[in-house]
């Protein structure tokens, strides 16, 4: 039933779609603009840089927002398995960010809501995600690749640090750990599939930080 609760607080803070408010204070539906989609990139593009820049930060917030409040709910009676709760809590986020029920289920693709997961989840996991996104996106400037490369980089963190001990839960709640992250990193590759094709391709386009070019 904790399981339960953790995905529903998860999900109502994950329905504060910024990218469809951001939308209406500019007078734009961003969900028909660019890709369509209800993320940073894509506010980024449509509505420029700062606006990309917020809607980061508060698709960051919301998922810090509900883990925070799953670990003050759970705490004091459930602390063996509190990192485990905590994932749940970051699961419902992205559920309802990715399949907001009032907007027909169509929301982002959970990326920024995912660094928000990671950032309160564990701070090491952050820094080598960072690594990975930043490295890959001098290199290449596909914000996809970065982001689908940097999610892989977390689940794999997250197995190496729970295997070395840190996160001190029986190892059944281990295996449940693992296999939750590994079923948000399927569900964050599902949702860049036209991405991946795209990438496979050649014809995705790039972002640069100083302007934006399409190739």
């Amino acid at each position: 039933m904790e399981r339960l609760i953790c995905i529903a607080i998860g999900y109502v803070c994950g329905l504060f779609q910024t990218a469809y408010i951001l939308g209406k204070v500019y007078h734009t539906d961003v969900r028909k603009q660019g890709s369509g989609n209800l993320g940073s990139t894509n506010v980024m593009r449509t509505l420029g840089k700062k606006a990309g820049a917020l809607n980061l930060l508060c698709d960051c917030l919301k998922c810090i927002i509900a883990i925070t409040v799953v670990r003050m709910i759970f705490r004091a009676d459930y602390a063996d398995i509190l990192p485990l709760l905590s994932l749940y809590a970051a699961a419902g986020c992205i559920l309802g960010h990715n399949f907001p029920f009032y907007l027909n289920f169509k929301g982002g693709k959970g990326v920024a809501a995912s660094v928000g997961l990671v950032i309160a989840f564990d701070w090491r996991i952050f820094v080598i995600c960072a690594i990975v996104f930043f490295g890959l996106f001098f290199l290449t400037h596909y914000v996809s690749l970065c982001s689908i490369s940097a999610y892989f980089a977390a689940l794999v963190s997250m197995i190496i640090f729970g295997q070395m001990g840190s996160y001190h839960m029986a190892y059944s709640y281990m295996m449940e750990l693992y296999i939750l992250m590994a079923l948000l990193t399927v569900l964050a590759f599902y949702r860049h599939k036209n991405n991946i094709q795209r990438l496979l391709n050649g014809t995705e386009n790039k972002i640069y930080l100083g302007k934006s070019k399409n190739k």
